[in-house]
């Protein structure tokens, strides 16, 4: 008996040995030995990624952990823009109206009788020179004098987020929350101008908001520029004044630059450039500007009609902005379900969308639509199926053209440079602590395209790089 249970504890040794050899050994099926090198060398475990590589007709080359769901950080953003061009169609665009009651009752001092209804629509990408034209237009027809403007936000429903919930740094344009009347991305500019005669550095902010300060000292560095400035901000309350303080080290051969900041929440920044600008115009405000609703007779005097859809894809996946892609899922969840949308209700229409278009979105989690979300998930399998129907429908130039172009601009602008890839693949990239993604369209030397996912979750997720830039190597040199 002795000697059969040794014999057993042998056999067990030997198999316990087996077992992580040949889990070592394994292999990614379809995956070419020097990218099965290079994947190897990343350190990371099979099971962190997730990958399908196909091409556009649906023939698989490779496909690995295909079903399962991982946050996919900003690829996030190709679901939104494509539900939203699907939906809406590329020449949608967003209407801000002014209106007032009976179309608009002035008097002889040029007093709007009544307030002014400020009609949101949701424009993900309203600029501040394009509400001082719509401004200057309700100039133009006469009113100088307003009481009180109401604005209706309600084509969205509840939709505020706190800007420092997902990482603290609530100040950071990327952490800014959706609201159906945003201006100028709700950011502050920052300006730093070099004096060289002085050796500093001399900072304003953009637009010139009142009660808004600018404090702090950035030194001086002599020497070359080694890059973009590395400055440190921070936004507080003194006095009832937003200060913006500064520090850091420039080199003044850098030249001006400039930093993006949340100085405002979105009510109180829209409010602050509103009142500015009117009065700019030689307008003046005499109460409040408000939330409210629309009575049923008034009529609009003035309006003004966003850039379309297609040209807002494009701002959106090519630099990655996070709140255009919120409020983009916000407009296609309006479109489909009314007025009152909210990104839970956006999610939901969304995903039946996809489903009737034939995507599997089991296992999905859309949330915010952006990517910037611990809770976002998506499955290589799905999203290579939606990139498919991308490319077979009517649309597909339009989305195609909306991503970032390998080694020549947006977030792949940098990588790929002086390789087979260059000019010859759309991606989408994604970044979060512990994720990594890359998604898109290759094109392979024969003039043959590919869809391509990859996506790792782990903590060491960013050393992924090198074997997504071989893998999109790879397939353009095909």
């Amino acid at each position: 008996m002795k000697s059969l249970y040794r014999l057993c504890q042998s056999l067990l040794c030997c198999v316990a040995l087996f077992l992580p050899l040949t889990a070592v050994q394994a292999r990614i099926e379809g995956l070419p030995d020097d990218l099965e090198r290079i994947w190897k060398s990343t350190g990371l475990p099979d099971s962190a990624l997730s990958l399908v590589v196909q091409d556009v007709d649906g023939n698989v080359l490779i496909s690995h952990n295909p079903t399962v769901p991982r946050n996919p950080a900003s690829v996030m953003k190709m679901v939104s823009t494509w539900a939203a061009l699907s939906t809406l169609g590329p020449e949608h665009t967003w209407r801000t109206s002014l209106m007032a009651q009976q179309g608009g009752v002035i008097d002889a001092q040029g007093s709007l009788q009544g307030p002014l209804y400020i009609k949101a629509g949701g424009d993900p990408f309203l600029t501040i020179p394009e509400l001082w034209n719509l401004l200057r237009e309700l100039r133009m027809r006469g009113v100088k004098n307003l009481s009180d403007v109401v604005i209706d936000r309600s084509v969205f429903g509840t939709i505020s987020t706190d800007p420092y919930a997902f990482d603290g740094a609530g100040d950071r344009p990327y952490n800014a929350s959706p609201d159906a009347m945003v201006v100028g991305l709700g950011a502050s500019r920052i300006v730093l101008q070099p004096d060289a005669d002085t050796k500093q550095w001399l900072a304003f902010v953009d637009p010139p908001l009142p009660g808004v300060r600018v404090e702090g000292n950035v030194e001086w560095a002599n020497g070359s520029c080694p890059g973009s400035p590395a400055i440190s901000t921070r936004v507080g309350q003194t006095a009832g004044n937003v200060v913006i303080s500064l520090s850091g080290r420039a080199a003044g051969s850098c030249g001006e630059f400039s930093v993006y900041r949340l100085s405002h929440s979105q009510p109180e920044f829209f409010e602050a450039v509103f009142r500015m600008l009117w009065k700019e115009l030689g307008g003046t405000l005499s109460r409040d500007v408000k939330a409210g609703s629309i009575p049923g007779n008034a009529k609009t005097m003035v309006w003004h009609d966003s850039r379309p859809l297609l040209e807002q894809i494009r701002m959106i996946n090519k630099q990655s902005n996070n709140l255009m892609a919120t409020m983009l899922l916000l407009s296609a969840g309006e479109n489909l379900q009314g007025r009152g949308a909210t990104t839970a209700s956006a999610e939901r229409a969304v995903e039946q969308v996809l489903n009737r278009q034939g995507v599997n979105t089991q296992g999905w989690r859309i949330d915010n639509g952006s990517g910037l979300s611990r809770e976002a998930r998506l499955t290589a399998q799905g999203l290579a199926q939606m990139l498919q129907q991308a490319w077979r429908s009517n649309y597909m130039p339009e989305f195609i053209s909306s991503l970032a172009i390998a080694g020549v601009d947006g977030t792949v602008g940098r990588r790929f440079r002086n390789s087979d890839a260059e000019g010859r693949a759309h991606l989408k990239t994604g970044t979060l602590r512990d994720a990594r993604a890359l998604a898109g369209y290759v094109v392979d030397s024969q003039g043959k395209r590919y869809i391509m996912v990859s996506l790792v979750n782990d903590p060491r997720s960013d050393v992924v790089r090198p074997f997504d830039d071989a893998l999109v190597k790879w397939l353009a040199g095909r």
